[in-house]
């Protein structure tokens, strides 16, 4: 595992538009699963602007490690969002592009997704493998949409589960455990003072931190990496 710490939300976005460019660079073919949030989005707006024409885009393989369920024209669609601040500015075919229907029904989507990426990704131990998974984790410690409350989903035996947001009730579609940890590649994603307590308990390996769904990545490949800004990190050892 890697931690490396920033300055700030523009900084840690700068700092992983170049690792991810460097990791594709080169790839016949690349399997990413996306994340939602805010930090996210500062790193799509980073890599249209500044690599948008150094990337093969078609090359790229574009999926989601969770999405809510609701419409993709729903300000709440992680899709929506990836669309505005990335795939509306970049040349990718639209064939690349396999989005979680959030307008479906939660749990037929969770098995459609399942099958969709046993069809298009390699498999390790029958468990379908991204070359780079990307996630966030919330104030709580969530990571993809596996929440603190039902921390079972991580380590169901379907590859996508739906979840319940413990405080709006809203379905989410997404990943399991198992497929996060079986990617080539992890990335954390985490910036911002709220963040700060979650972080230094789980890096810190603090009394408790495993009830925590985002202290159980851990990838089998060892490539795992937290992009911190200041504000996230201050808490570390």
């Amino acid at each position: 595992m890697e931690t490396k710490i920033y300055k700030d939300k523009q900084e840690v976005a700068k700092a992983f538009a170049e690792y991810f460019a460097n990791l594709v660079k080169g790839k016949d073919s690349f399997h990413v699963a996306l994340s939602g949030g805010s930090t996210p989005k500062t790193v799509f707006n980073v890599l249209a602007k500044e690599y948008g024409d150094q990337i093969d885009w078609s090359k790229i393989q574009f999926y989601w490690g969770d999405e809510r369920c609701v419409p993709p024209t729903d300000d709440e669609s992680n899709f929506k969002m990836t669309f505005e601040h990335l795939f509306s500015k970049i040349e990718v075919p639209k064939e690349n592009i396999h989005r979680i229907l959030g307008e479906s029904e939660p749990k037929r989507e969770a098995m459609r997704y399942a099958n969709l990426l046993e069809i298009n990704l390699d498999r390790v131990a029958d468990i379908p493998q991204f070359d780079l998974v990307i996630l966030g984790m919330g104030d709580d410690g969530h990571t993809a949409s596996i929440f603190p409350h039902e921390i079972e989903l991580w380590n169901a035996n379907d590859h996508c589960v739906v979840a319940t947001h413990p405080i709006s009730g809203q379905k989410r579609v997404s990943i399991n455990g198992k497929v996060i940890n079986t990617a080539k590649e992890v990335v954390f994603l985490v910036t911002g003072p709220g963040k700060a307590e979650k972080v230094g308990e789980i890096l810190n390996k603090e009394e408790g931190h495993e009830k925590y769904p985002a202290s159980l990545v851990n990838p089998k490949s060892g490539k795992l990496y937290w992009f911190l800004d200041e504000a996230a990190a201050q808490n570390l050892n």
